[in-house]
């Protein structure tokens, strides 16, 4: 047996044809959904990239213990679980942030790997001085200049070619690990892009979908907006919209190549295929950029997920049943190769479902740490937010580490840092409790955050824009008390039930 993970990260499901879509050239997209199972209930679980992606290799949510960091000593990682079975597990990959202080032993969990430079601003090519600024980047984000600064020295040094961009070359590298594999049996590829990421800066050929919008446009650059309230112009905020649209047209093109392969290899009789995104990107919608600043609205919150599972052989159908791909991927991949889970993993074995739309569970919990906790049902989506802002947060860790920079001296301090533990999913180690403290958190939504501190009510069969909220006293009570129990299930920390207002 053999699998192949996809993975993009900030790809919209709003964005994509077999999601209803329009407007973005994605053919490859649509000649996926009709060879796989398309869920149409996908929702996050930890947000954003990095815990995101613990969860995806250790089946089980981080946010309500940990904001971004390294995995863990205590974690059970899918891949290393599949090496020692004796399953090949290899990496392709241009997700600067693995390389970082907050992402450092993820890809030492794959049996081999290989990773490409010059994503959003990624410190890969040295200049002293200042990139050569373009005549119209007045638009660019302001707010992150020392990553603009450097990604247009990536750009200007570095991405030459469409054959030098990273998402090419990581797409290349997995075409040439299937090439010298695919009569092999046992390994997982995992192929996975930055992209469609912001910024959205893609090659030529990619926008020539678009090119009657790019010839009459006059404003300024705009491939990367701040994660703020939309405060451009409409003519701008189009233009932000079709340098989306045309990084999405260059993902799908190479989506379009591992079909090819599956093809060509004849790899649909004995290899699972899964594509899969971390989150979505507010493009304007609810009148915002981004993420993390908002609630995890649908845009947001609702992915687009999709998978081929030969031993059941479902294609061109879609599938209604409640999943979270971060959480559940693990189980069902591990399922697939024959290897048990592993005792602490929550996240529900996919394979009935992919085969006859089995529901694996009733809610899904999603959330950042520090902010909203979310439930979504299927039908509601319940945001609570922090009902005692007095309530100190901790995090539980054994590997104090941001996004890019370690913990700091203040942050460690002896009045703040307490051993305790363990867990119940800690195999039976004590952790580091760290008091929250604020400042420049890299990745960390603050708990005040007036925005991710309220506490909304949606029912998305009414209001699927989730512009309306509700005030149903006894709806919430009864979805608060399923969200309580979804974080009793996954041994949610005191101080979570506190600041929400749970008992």
């Amino acid at each position: 047996m053999k699998a192949i993970v996809v993975v993009f990260d900030s790809l919209n499901r709003h964005c994509l044809p077999p999601y209803g879509g329009e407007g973005v050239h994605a053919p490859n997209f649509t000649r996926l959904a009709a060879r796989t199972a398309r869920f149409e209930a996908s929702y996050v679980c930890s947000m954003p990239c990095i815990p995101a992606r613990r969860d995806f290799l250790t089946g089980r949510p981080n946010f309500l213990h940990r904001s971004w960091g390294p995995m863990e000593p205590f974690d059970d990682a899918f891949p290393e679980m599949l090496g020692r079975a004796g399953v090949h597990t290899h990496l392709v990959t241009d997700h600067q942030h693995y390389f970082e202080d907050g992402g450092l032993n993820y890809h030492t969990r794959y049996s081999s790997w290989e990773f490409f430079r010059g994503q959003e601003g990624d410190p890969c090519c040295g200049l002293a001085g200042d990139p050569l600024w373009p005549p119209r980047a007045a638009g660019q984000n302001a707010a992150r200049s020392d990553l603009v600064r450097q990604d247009l020295v990536n750009r200007q040094h570095l991405l030459k070619r469409e054959t030098d961009w990273p998402q090419r070359k990581t797409f290349d590298a997995g075409l040439d690990f299937i090439g010298r594999n695919h009569a092999r049996d046992g390994w997982l590829l995992q192929i996975e892009t930055f992209d469609p990421h912001e910024p959205f800066f893609s090659p030529p050929e990619a926008k020539a979908a678009y090119a009657d919008h790019f010839a009459k446009y006059r404003g300024p650059e705009f491939d990367w907006p701040a994660y703020d309230a939309v405060k451009e112009g409409p003519d701008e905020v189009r233009h932000c919209q079709m340098e989306y649209a045309a990084l999405v047209t260059y993902c799908d093109r190479q989506l379009g190549r591992v079909l090819d392969a599956m093809d060509a290899h004849d790899l649909w009789r004995d290899t699972m295929l899964v594509v899969w995104t971390d989150h979505g990107f507010l493009l304007g919608e609810h009148d915002c950029w981004a993420k993390m600043h908002v609630p995890w609205y649908e845009e947001l919150a609702r992915t687009p997920f999709f998978v081929w599972d030969p031993r059941c052989g479902a294609a061109g159908v879609a599938r209604q049943a409640l999943v979270q791909p971060s959480i559940d991927l693990a189980p069902t991949l591990l399922d697939f190769f024959g290897v048990p889970a592993a005792p602490h993993m929550t996240g529900c074995n996919l394979r009935a479902t992919l085969a006859a739309d089995t529901p694996v569970r009733d809610a899904a919990l999603f959330g950042t740490w520090g902010g909203q906790v979310n439930l979504a049902d299927g039908r509601h989506v319940y945001m609570r937010g922090t009902q005692r802002p007095g309530v100190a947060l901790h995090e539980y860790t054994l590997m104090p580490a941001r996004m890019r920079r370690l913990f700091s001296r203040e942050e460690l301090a002896p009045d703040r840092v307490a051993l305790c533990g363990p867990l119940p999913f800690t195999k039976g180690m004590p952790v580091l409790r760290v008091r929250h403290t604020g400042g420049p958190l890299d990745g960390v939504v603050p708990p005040d955050n007036p925005e991710t501190a309220r506490t909304l009510l949606f029912d998305l069969a009414r209001d699927p824009r989730q512009q309306a909220p509700l005030a149903d006293p006894a709806l919430e009570a009864r979805l608060a008390a399923r969200l309580a129990a979804g974080m009793r299930a996954v041994h949610a920390p005191p101080e979570q039930f506190e600041r929400l207002g749970l008992a």
